[in-house]
């Protein structure tokens, strides 16, 4: 039996999707039904936590892997940065370096219990919330986005880790794989994104 465990905020844990309850909850879905018709166990746990950052992460990622360590391995999926990059009264959540810092610390903790580690991009923004402040006082921007996801590329790259890039997925039709409030992903926009991780999963079924 291994375990994957899916760190990241309202988009891991599958915020606004009334369907399928998001990209993490489907992979769920699937490694049962494989595991049904014979593969290897695969418990994914979904420990995504609404408007979560880096700092949360940094906080409770120790507790939560000590909590949940198979024996026979774990895949750890990181997924942060639209909290981060957003701006609140013109000073920024978490700002580039402390996010690269938190990664890397995250990343420490995270290679005592699994050589599986997989860093997730941060999605586009829709045009309509692209550098406005939504009803929350958040403004978060595209081009934090680029900034934000190029250390995680090469956070990445220099620690031999491996990137998931949803960004490139949505990019072209992001208007219409994302919800009304031009952050979280519609029920379309998860499938895709599960689409995407399914044959990392089929690994280690």
């Amino acid at each position: 039996m291994r375990y994957g465990l899916f760190f990241g905020d309202s988009i891991t844990y599958g915020e606004y999707d009334g369907v399928f309850g998001g990209w993490v909850d489907i992979l769920k879905r699937y490694a049962l039904q494989k595991y049904n018709e014979g593969s290897h166990e695969l418990i994914l746990f979904n420990l995504g936590i609404g408007g979560e950052t880096t700092d949360g992460l940094v906080r409770r990622i120790s507790n939560e892997m000590e909590a949940r360590n198979a024996a026979e391995g774990n895949i750890i999926f990181i997924g942060y940065g639209a909290n981060d990059l957003a701006s609140k009264e013109g000073v920024q959540v978490v700002d580039s370096e402390r996010f690269a810092v938190n990664i890397l610390k995250a990343i420490q903790e995270a290679k005592k219990y699994s050589d599986d580690i997989y860093l997730v991009s941060i999605l586009p923004f829709s045009n309509n919330v692209d550098g406005v402040v939504v009803s929350s006082g958040k403004l978060r921007t595209n081009d934090e986005v680029l900034i934000y996801n190029q250390i995680l590329k090469n956070i990445a790259a220099e620690n031999s880790l491996h990137y998931v890039d949803f960004y490139s997925a949505f990019l072209e039709d992001k208007e219409i794989l994302l919800s009304a409030d031009g952050v979280h992903p519609n029920e379309k926009g998860y499938g895709i994104m599960a689409e995407i991780v399914i044959p990392i999963i089929e690994n280690y079924l």
